[in-house]
């Protein structure tokens, strides 16, 4: 698939958009000393960003069908720089951090599933899955830049820079996203009549059993965002690193995985159109699953087959990702 300016541009200002994405944790390990944290707490606010995420895609998708795609992006990318900026200067504490991370994690669905609504509109079922491969792409380039930005501002200004640093990202792409989308219409599809949640969703088994897969997918995927930084920055402690030292090398290296998401989501869009996202799904699933029993006993392992093993998960677990929003 040609690239074209607008696909580049909404790309871009997704990418700035993610920078706050992986802010806490490629900085956990010094959070916890900072806010005098305890494992549960430490994990709350990650679990609490989790699930406002969640329930923003919903709750944004929802509008979006209402309200049209393009306007709820907007929206939800104007929210999404307010909501980052205000954690970056007031998240100083446990309590103060799981409420503005919250706030972040809300303001950021309606920047997902409308730019799937979008390209939907935009591109043709045979060029789709490639355009929502550099979509998925441009979200990895985000985290991985997110880790990187962290990790160097971790060194030169501790926790506070760190957040600052990120939280320029979305300000950028607001802007950004409000140049590409200047001439983009706001589409209110005309929803067909009798149509009802629960016989068009909740009574299709093949609608129904790709939801659950997915969920577990979201478990394990979204999980190991959160922890793998943390991971990383342990084995590398393990090896006599000091905590901010091991902190900033974990987040680098966290960092180059979700570069090999970037490379993997980009490749998923042609793979997926010409192989089918069923056979790539499955093929997929069960490389990420033979991962995922491996990764978590190789704390003390040599930092080379830490690095192998979470760069394959990471790259099966994108393409997969990637192939699940296509249907």
């Amino acid at each position: 698939m040609s690239l074209d300016g607008w696909l580049v541009a909404v790309c871009v200002a997704r990418t700035f958009g993610m920078f706050v994405f992986m802010s806490y944790a490629a900085v956990l390990p010094v959070l916890r000393e900072a806010w005098g944290m305890s494992a549960t707490e430490a994990g709350s606010v990650s679990t609490a960003f989790q699930i406002g995420y969640a329930l923003s895609l919903m709750v944004f998708s929802w509008v979006a069908d209402r309200a049209g795609a393009r306007r709820v992006f907007v929206w939800s990318a104007a929210f999404s720089a307010l909501a980052a900026v205000t954690f970056a200067a007031f998240a100083r504490s446990y309590v103060w951090g799981l409420l503005l991370y919250s706030l972040v994690a809300i303001s950021q669905g309606g920047t997902y599933t409308t730019a799937i609504m979008l390209f939907a509109d935009r591109y043709p079922p045979q060029r789709r899955g490639a355009a929502v491969g550099w979509l998925i792409a441009s979200s990895s380039l985000g985290y991985a830049l997110s880790l990187l930005v962290s990790g160097v501002a971790l060194r030169l200004g501790g926790y506070p820079l760190a957040f600052a640093a990120t939280a320029a990202g979305p300000v950028i792409g607001l802007g950004l996203l409000l140049g590409a989308l200047r001439s983009t219409p706001n589409v209110i599809h005309e929803r067909r009549a009798g149509l009802r949640f629960a016989a068009e969703v909740l009574r299709n088994r093949r609608a129904m059993r790709l939801m659950a897969g997915y969920t577990a997918h979201s478990w394990e995927l979204l999980g190991m965002w959160a922890w793998t930084p943390a991971f990383v920055a342990a084995a590398l402690a393990l090896g006599g690193l000091g905590n901010v030292t091991s902190t900033e090398r974990g987040a680098y290296l966290t960092a180059a995985f979700h570069v090999m998401g970037l490379v993997s989501s980009w490749s998923m869009g042609g793979l997926s159109d010409r192989f089918g996202r069923r056979v790539m799904l499955v093929s997929l699933a069960a490389t990420s699953t033979a991962c995922s029993f491996i990764f978590g006993w190789l704390i003390a392992g040599p930092l080379a087959l830490i690095f192998v093993i979470g760069a394959v998960y990471l790259d099966a677990r994108e393409k997969r990702q990637g192939c699940a929003h296509q249907k």
